[in-house]
């Protein structure tokens, strides 16, 4: 079963991204390089902690 998750900026804090991914295939936590646009580069974006 997939789950929404939130991916939230390293640098900045800001939670920008909303996607899904299977936790019983992945159990650690994603961690995808993505555009913010806040500071305008290309940074680590990290899975919000529930």
């Amino acid at each position: 079963m997939r789950h929404q998750v939130i991916l939230k900026c390293k640098e900045c804090g800001e939670e920008n991204y909303y996607t899904t991914r299977n936790r019983s295939i992945h159990q650690e936590r994603m961690e995808v390089t993505k555009y913010c646009p806040r500071s305008r580069t290309h940074t680590l974006h990290v899975e919000k902690k529930k």
